[in-house]
């Protein structure tokens, strides 16, 4: 089992699972990348090699993939020229990752479509977002492609829509942007509750002193 091409086929599988936007359960992960000659013990080093790269948080119940250094190091891994699956069949969750990845990989990186100084697409995950003008425009890019693949209906959680734009804002910034859409009639923040009352999602909802928690945003003009 190559170190390499193991931890980038662990990588694709998370995100293909939705991993950037929620945890995964472990059995739903390993159920994909264990073979069935294999354990999942033989892929402690490599949970663990991730997680201490910062690529992946893993819980008790399971992974989530990091935004943005989960992507950045699966990027690079897929791009390395060295990838390749072992084996003589490829499940047909992997062809369909790859074909979702390269048709996706602009949406992913919120409009950076070309290479720029030599430099992959991804490479502008890890640029920091500096004004509210490139915010609006990053995060109604991430509301309409939550709101098309998973079908929202026009309400997506708040949280979901922080998880994907990650770093590039701090938490502070995030809120107070995502507030000035609101200000500025582009976004309405509504409240209500997320899924399953998970304490993390809330955490990454907003909760203002008048209005108290908001978890969902709706669309009212681009």
């Amino acid at each position: 089992m190559t170190s390499k091409n193991t931890s980038t086929r662990l990588l694709l599988a998370l995100w293909d699972l939705g991993g950037t936007q929620q945890e995964v359960k472990k059995g739903q992960l390993t159920k994909r990348i264990v073979a069935k000659s294999q354990k999942v013990a033989d892929y402690q080093s490599i949970f663990e090699e991730l997680q201490k790269q910062g690529a992946i948080a893993i819980s008790k119940k399971g992974y989530s993939l990091t935004s943005p250094k989960g992507l950045e190091v699966l990027g690079k891994g897929l791009r390395s020229g060295k990838f390749k699956f072992e084996g003589t069949i490829v499940g047909t969750w992997a062809a369909n990752a790859l074909v979702k990845w390269i048709s996706q990989i602009d949406v992913a990186v919120s409009g950076a479509d070309v290479p720029v100084n030599g430099k992959g697409a991804l490479a502008e995950l890890s640029k920091g977002i500096a004004s509210y003008d490139e915010f609006k425009s990053v995060a109604l890019e991430v509301y309409d492609k939550l709101n098309y693949e998973y079908n929202f209906n026009n309400l997506v959680p708040i949280y979901r829509i922080r998880r994907v734009i990650g770093d590039r804002v701090s938490r502070t910034e995030f809120n107070d942007w995502l507030l000035e859409t609101q200000a500025n009639d582009i976004l309405q923040l509504q409240g209500g509750t997320v899924e399953d009352n998970a304490p993390d999602k809330i955490e990454d909802s907003i909760t203002t002193v008048l209005d108290g928690l908001r978890c969902y945003a709706k669309l009212l003009k681009a």
